[in-house]
């Protein structure tokens, strides 16, 4: 199956030069013997366009410094893609930002949340499951790094997983092939570290970066676990 992940960011320099970019760390998170997955990056942040969804075999939608809400010349064609997706039924998974500009393009609410930004290892309550959650139990746990959330889903989706910071950190779409989750199964423990410590007294407040930094070594992550679920879900729905 080839995976055209849709760049929407990039790592903030330094980090840049240290780790991966955002499609290259998708490709290491699946491409580790969970499927006989090729990954295509698709870079929108680079002014590049956007395919036709019924050429198309998956899609992954990365995360942003962005917001759903920004004016920028990629964010309404990429709306207009996640629909014309929709209509295709291509199997497709959005992470953070690409969680929430899959719920804004179908009828969700996405904004800045009152309860500010979200860092740190984060756990989700698991509310309900599907048969490609193989190994859920009744909490997952990882990397976060948001202000804005979905607020409220659309219709269509049913929410899988929230916490108290997140009431719709995980959702799925009855009505096509879609899956998305708010944290950040992709990020690994150093990047997350160290893009906490970058912007620690800039963008977070000393002591809420520091907190996140700890929690990295205070809760055990499950990535590899939502690694395994996207893999299988994405070859599920595979058409």
């Amino acid at each position: 199956m080839k995976i055209s992940v849709i760049e929407t960011g990039r790592p903030p320099a330094p980090l840049g030069e240290t780790f991966s970019d955002y499609p290259g760390m998708f490709a290491q998170l699946l491409g580790g013997g969970l499927g006989d997955f090729e990954f295509d990056p698709i870079r929108l942040v680079d002014g590049g366009g956007l395919p036709d969804p019924g050429l198309l075999e998956a899609a992954i939608i990365t995360g942003s410094p962005s917001g759903v809400y920004d004016d920028l010349p990629w964010i309404g064609p990429l709306k207009t893609f996640v629909r014309s997706a929709h209509s295709a039924q291509l199997p497709m998974v959005g992470v953070c930002f690409g969680h929430q500009i899959l719920a804004d393009a179908l009828g969700g609410d996405v904004r800045k949340s009152p309860k500010g930004w979200g860092v740190g290892r984060h756990t989700y309550e698991v509310l309900e499951t599907r048969d490609w959650m193989v190994g859920a139990g009744g909490s997952f746990s990882l990397v976060a790094s948001h202000q804005d959330q979905v607020i409220s889903a659309p219709k269509s989706a049913v929410t899988l997983a929230r916490s108290a910071h997140t009431d719709h950190a995980m959702l799925m779409y009855q009505d096509a092939p879609f899956m998305s989750v708010q944290g950040h199964p992709e990020f690994s423990d150093s990047f997350a570290s160290s893009l906490y410590a970058l912007r620690r007294g800039t963008v977070f407040p000393e002591a809420l970066a520091d907190q996140a930094i700890r929690s990295l070594d205070s809760i055990p992550g499950d990535h590899a676990l939502v690694a395994g679920w996207m893999a299988r879900f994405l070859s599920m729905a595979r058409r």
